[in-house]
């Protein structure tokens, strides 16, 4: 079985709103004697939108209605009608997630087609993305070596760290090409956020709305904003400013990092040769990328260039792989079917952790999901134990309950997907070790990556056994 399907991406960062449609190849791999598994064997992107700046009604409000009306437009520049879509992506990143409206914007938009994966993702899972998207994830897996990409944007410069392929860390910092916006090419302040302000502080600059800056005091500040990704890179020694910059918790810098990639609108101004104004956006991202490319702690530094860099988050968007969980599984029928439950995966090394520190890694990954108003439902998924003894099912499942402690008193169930079939026993010791009645769904036979979505249906064949649909943001590797 082989069919192709029409897949729509839609990000809406901090400084820009973009589209990009998809052609999907999906075919069923698996043999007639097997469960089927359908795959993405092959992909074309068949239109790119215009890039638009985002609209906002104000500092803490997004324009739904004005993101939808150039939405509906590149629907048809791009001669796609909504009912041809089959699949999608929604994803709104950056700044932008931090709106007070944002979730709202989501639901509205998530209604022009399809059955969309629709997010709003937090800082950490947005450098996840970004990081796959501009191929580092790929990149570290073809060499066995460790990429770290930084996601530069509008807002914010979302940093993922990748080892053979898995992600290590991830962090967040309040740099980017709009975090000062001029009414003009004079350099006259119309907005500037409190993260910039502070930095210009601490350098001497001051900034007021509606004074023009020098362009000696940009470049200062640009140049600064560089060497703080050093700092948080480890390449050159911390500075206090670093903790002010940094949105949650720094780098832990572990591992040596053997390439750089940098990704986000302000990608292209790095190496840029051409001679496009340095204010042409009436806003510091020119300048910004300048001041990265001539850094002198850019030198010592193996730099590779992304597969993508303005267009790294969402280039393509969601497709559907349908599979069937373990018939050993663990369910609360009721609270069934569930839709769009974003992954929190760990990798081997995680999963070989024991008791508290395995609860304190659960917990730290967490954190990747948390969002301005409030959290996010997560399912946590691992590979597993092939023959796991009755000890290790109890040491794991207490350490899962520890390690999502803050979220027990939420009313959303607790969400395991594990690869190896041992869900039933695994979800048996949750329920038994749990100290309040919560809803437990723990699934096996089911292999999920960081950046993925689920759905899980309702129970066939005699409450046996889920229907449970992978939705992979689809990136342009």
């Amino acid at each position: 079985m082989r069919e192709n399907v029409l897949s729509v991406g839609i990000d809406i960062g901090t400084s820009t709103t973009q589209l990009v449609f998809s052609r999907l190849t999906i075919e069923n791999t698996a043999s007639i004697m097997s469960i089927p598994k359908i795959q993405i064997i092959d992909k074309e992107v068949v239109y790119r939108s215009d890039i638009h700046f985002t609209p906002l009604l104000s500092e803490t409000k997004i324009n739904g209605e004005a993101i939808r009306k150039i939405i509906e437009l590149e629907y048809i520049k791009a001669d796609i009608p909504f009912e041809k879509i089959d699949t999608g992506a929604v994803i709104i990143t950056g700044e932008t997630a931090r709106k007070e409206n944002a979730n709202e914007i989501l639901s509205t938009l998530s209604g022009l087609a399809g059955d969309f994966v629709v997010a709003a993702a937090g800082p950490d899972l947005e450098s996840i993305i970004a990081g796959k998207g501009a191929g580092a994830g790929k990149l570290s897996k073809e060499k066995s070596c460790t990429v770290v990409n930084l996601d530069i944007g509008g807002g914010t410069t979302n940093i993922a760290i990748f080892k053979n392929g898995e992600v290590v860390d991830t962090a967040c910092l309040d740099i980017g090409g709009r975090l000062i916006k001029f009414e003009d090419d004079q350099l006259k302040v119309a907005y500037a956020s409190k993260k910039i302000k502070l930095l210009a502080k601490d350098i001497g600059v001051k900034i007021q709305i509606g004074k023009s800056l020098s362009l000696d005091e940009v470049e200062l500040m640009c140049k600064r904003m560089a060497d703080i990704l050093a700092e948080s890179l480890g390449i050159i020694p911390q500075t206090p400013l670093l903790q002010e910059m940094l949105t949650g918790t720094p780098l832990k810098l572990k591992q040596k990092i053997d390439y750089i990639s940098f990704s986000g609108g302000v990608a292209d101004c790095i190496n840029s040769k051409d001679s496009t104004p340095p204010f042409k956006y009436c806003d510091i991202g020119i300048i910004l990328g300048k001041s990265i490319g001539s850094s002198s702690w850019l030198e010592g530094s193996r730099v590779i260039q992304a597969s993508e860099t303005i267009g790294a988050t969402v280039v393509g968007a969601g497709t559907h792989t349908t599979e069937i969980s373990g018939s050993t599984i663990t369910i609360e029928s009721s609270i069934l079917p569930m839709k769009n439950i974003p992954i929190l995966r760990l990798n081997q090394e995680e999963e070989e952790l024991v008791n508290d520190q395995l609860s304190c890694k659960i917990a730290e990954k967490l954190d990747w999901f948390r969002l301005e108003n409030g959290q996010q439902l997560v399912a946590l998924a691992m590979k597993g134990f092939k023959n796991p003894n009755f000890h290790q099912i109890q040491q794991l499942a207490k350490a899962i309950i520890k390690g999502f402690e803050s979220k027990l008193e939420e009313k959303e169930p607790l969400i395991i997907v594990v690869e190896n079939d041992m869900a039933k026993v695994l979800g048996q010791g949750i329920l038994a070790h749990l100290i309040d009645k919560k809803d437990v769904i723990c699934i096996d036979s089911i292999k999920v990556d960081n950046g993925d979505y689920i759905d899980i249906g309702k129970p066939l064949a005699n409450g046996k056994v889920v229907p449970v649909i992978i939705k992979t943001l689809v990136l342009n590797y």
